[in-house]
């Protein structure tokens, strides 16, 4: 019910697209890096089409940047798109919400509880949910970005659990990156409020690109190192494309310049 109110909520407050590293994607689509975004959204400014058509293979680990609390509705949109529900790994304080906790429980997302003794079992949960097939998102920086601004930025340090996950269960790694949340929801929370206000009026780019799965080493420090690379990649990508996009709906929507329009 989450993933689907996501992808219904998600497009009143921005335009979401998707793309994919080749080997995320069918091969009957333009893989990203030969695809044209300006030429996508030059005919239409309002497109939430995808560059490919990505896929996530059941009992996969999706590890994704954290940068703000709009986070988790733009990449369950996403892939709620793509036909993936995932479980979620979430910190703790979300199930003490009224409903939000109760949809939260009913769904089978499983609670973080940091800095706690109970802090290892979201891993358990976690590796019998990827045994019964489900997809798992995990957010490896486990926290938000200190910075106030809309601002986009790299992701930070991971901690640990992404890497022992992956190592206990042997489930592949999908890197997931996106851009644009922060122009949903940043700063305090006067600021973010008066976000998702205008957000309907703004319609900012919203944008989630996926790198090709992998598989993680043993060792934990190098696990961890390699899954941060992968998803600073996703994101990177991500802030390209949505960057391109932006240029391009800006070129569309200015007009023809001085030059063109002298006789």
């Amino acid at each position: 019910m989450l993933s689907r109110t996501a992808a219904l909520l998600l497009p009143v407050f921005g335009h979401l697209r998707i793309t994919a590293d080749p080997a995320s994607a069918a091969t009957t689509d333009p893989a990203p890096d030969t695809a044209d975004p300006a030429a996508d959204t030059a005919s239409d400014p309002a497109s939430d089409t995808a560059d490919t058509v990505p896929t996530v293979a059941p009992g996969s680990i999706v590890a994704a940047n954290h940068t703000s609390l709009a986070d988790p509705v733009v990449v369950l949109a996403a892939l709620h798109r793509l036909g993936a529900r995932p479980v979620v790994l979430a910190t703790a304080g979300l199930w003490r919400i009224p409903l939000l906790g109760t949809l939260l429980r009913h769904e089978g997302h499983i609670a973080v509880h940091r800095g706690t003794a109970r802090a290892a079992e979201s891993l358990d949960a976690a590796a019998e949910a990827l045994a019964a097939g489900r997809v798992v998102l995990i957010y490896g920086e486990g926290g938000l970005p200190r910075r106030r601004d809309s601002g986009e930025l790299p992701p930070g340090p991971f901690r640990s659990g992404l890497a022992r996950l992956a190592h206990a269960t042997g489930a592949p790694v999908v890197p997931l990156g996106q851009a644009g949340s922060r122009r949903l929801t940043s700063g305090g929370r006067a600021k973010q409020l008066a976000g998702l206000a205008t957000a309907p009026v703004r319609r900012p780019g919203l944008h989630v690109h996926l790198g090709a799965p992998l598989h993680l080493p043993a060792d934990t420090a190098e696990a961890t190192a390699r899954a941060h690379h992968a998803v600073t990649a996703a994101w990177t990508a991500a802030s390209r494309h949505a960057a391109s996009r932006d240029a391009a709906i800006h070129r569309t929507t200015a007009g023809p310049g001085p030059e063109a329009t002298r006789p």
